[in-house]
Order: C-alpha cells, then structure tokens, then sequence
C-alpha cells in the first residue's frame, strides 16, 4: 500500500461521499449524450490528491462536513474542466490510460464538457452558502488562466529563467493546490492564521508537484504517458534545463544557448537538450529544490500539536517528490 493509499484508507468514507456528491451534480443533466460522457469520464478519475487535500483541510481545522465535501466537489470538478480543456489545447489523444474526450467526440463537444464541469463547480460553491469560498474559485480560475498564457508567451521566445519559471507553475499549478486547502479551511472554519499557515505549505507542495512532473520528460517511461522531451517540443524550458543553461563556463553553454532558441528543434536538437540538461546536474538540482521546498513547508508545520493531519500533510509531500509517475 503505497502512502496515498494509506491517506485514502483513511477518509474513504467522506471520499465515497464526495465521488456521489459529484456524480449527483454531474448526472443530473436532461442531455442523455452528456450523461454518457460524463459517466464514462468519472470511471478514469485519477489519484484525487486536490480533493484529498481539501478534505485533510477540513479535518485539520475541526471536522469534514457538508460544506467542506461541497467545497471538495467543486475544487475536482474545476479541476477536470481544466484537464478537459487542456486536452483540446494540447489535441491530446489520451488522459489516465484512458481516451480523452476530444479524441472519442470532438473538440467541441469537449470544450462543452469542460465549461459543464464548471457550471457543477460554481453549484457546489454555492451550495456551502460561503461567498469566500466562490472568490476563491474566480480567483483560481484567474491564476490557472494566466499561468498557461504566461507559459505559451515565454515558450514564444524560450527565454525564461528560474524566478519566471517558478511564477508561471507558482500560478498554473501551485495556486490550486492552495486553493485546496483554503476552501477546505473557510469551509471548516478555519482561522486566518493558521490557514495562511496551510495555504504556505500547500504553495510548496505544488510547485514540488510540477517540478517532479517536469522531470519525467527527461526520461523515457511508458508509464508517465508521454515522451522524452515533449516539453521542449512546445517550447516549454522546464527547471533541468535551466539550471543546465545557467553555466555560462561550460563549453557547451553558448551552442546550447543558440540551440534552444531556434524557431523549431528537431528530435535531435531535444535529444542533445535533454542530454545536456541531465549530463550538467539539472535533475539533480531539481530533486535538490524540492527538498529545499519540503524542508521549508515541513518548519511551516512544525510549531503545531502533532497529530494525525499534519503527519498525513507531509506525507503527502514525500509521495509527491518520490513518485514515479
């Protein structure tokens, strides 16, 4: 049983209500064509560390209840309406071993999908009765929007360093993370505080999940889901390679430099990126980054009681770094 399964094990009861809440929002639709894609949608869910995130949230500032599950549903569903938009973007045939929504129907009927999604998300929201909790979700929205147009602007001109690299996941991907636990927090009560407190570690915890995420495209694995250097294709330069990049002594540096800023990279041109990203100590360098990150969020918890929430907080963290894919 690996950790997440332990965590899971745990709250499998608040989880199995939170899956029928979604499925009762979902699958309440007069559109039969609708009703079978979203039911053929909700059997690849994937691990639900974001909706697991909101539910610890709620248990750690007094209890899951109905407004926590609610705040829960509507942070998955936000979430998935993401994925499914981001599928069209990318024209990706497949998402959790399973064939997108795009690839099955169209283009259309997928964006469709994704903006019904948000609609269940916005229901839920509203159904916690906690204006705080909508803010958060526009202010997510905003974030997750930015973040990718940010992201598609620098992989334009493919000059990005580390401090812009870490604003753009910081906004695509950290920002739901502390979204989580706010929601989970306002939902359950929580003081300022202390849900800053959380919303901090949540933050660190999300920039370590895109930047182990960014790591995989420099290996080839079957089991990620994608190829070695599909980053570099959409001319995304993640952390490895910046760090590689950041050399200016080595003798590579300047032919490396003109390489990565050519208007289109062959497989060869990526394959040497890659090599050289690898070869000048980038992986190394993330995986240093994400202790740092961890180090740092595990002291933001440290001066707290310990109890079984926090262990299961940094838990969370560790299989976030350690997993494989």
């Amino acid at each position: 049983m690996t950790t997440l399964d332990h965590i899971q094990a745990t709250i499998r009861p608040e989880l199995d209500e939170l899956n029928q809440l979604i499925s009762e929002v979902l699958l309440n639709s007069y559109s039969s064509l609708t009703n079978a894609i979203v039911t053929q949608y909700l059997h690849t869910k994937g691990k639900q560390i974001r909706p697991i995130l909101v539910l610890l949230s709620g248990k750690f500032f007094g209890g899951i209840s109905h407004n926590v599950l609610n705040a829960a549903a509507a942070i998955e569903m936000l979430h998935n309406a993401s994925l499914i938009h981001d599928d069209v973007i990318d024209r990706s045939k497949e998402r959790r071993g399973a064939p997108t929504i795009n690839s099955i129907w169209d283009n259309h009927i997928a964006v469709l999908v994704g903006d019904y999604f948000v609609g269940g998300a916005l229901k839920c929201a509203v159904n916690t009765g906690d204006v705080r909790i909508l803010n958060v979700l526009s202010r997510l929205g905003t974030d997750l929007s930015i973040g990718e147009i940010d992201q598609i602007e620098y992989a334009q001109h493919r000059d990005i360093d580390e401090q812009l690299y870490m604003r753009v996941i910081g906004r695509k991907t950290a920002s739901l993370f502390t979204s989580c636990v706010e929601v989970g927090g306002l939902a359950a009560g929580a003081t300022d505080e202390v849900l800053n407190d959380l919303k901090r570690f949540a933050q660190l915890l999300g920039l370590c999940f895109q930047i182990k995420d960014d790591t995989f495209d420099y290996f080839n694995n079957s089991t990620i889901g994608k190829p070695t250097g599909n980053d570099l294709r959409e001319g995304k330069i993640t952390l490895p390679l910046i760090y590689a990049l950041g050399q200016e002594n080595l003798p590579e540096h300047d032919e490396m430099i003109e390489l990565v800023h050519k208007s289109q990279l062959t497989d060869d041109d990526i394959l040497r990126l890659v090599d050289f990203a690898k070869t000048n100590g980038g992986i190394e360098y993330a995986h240093q980054t994400m202790e740092r990150l961890r180090a740092e969020a595990e002291a933001i918890m440290a001066p707290y009681q310990p109890n079984e929430t926090i262990s299961q907080f940094n838990d969370i963290f560790r299989y976030i770094i350690d997993r494989n894919k």
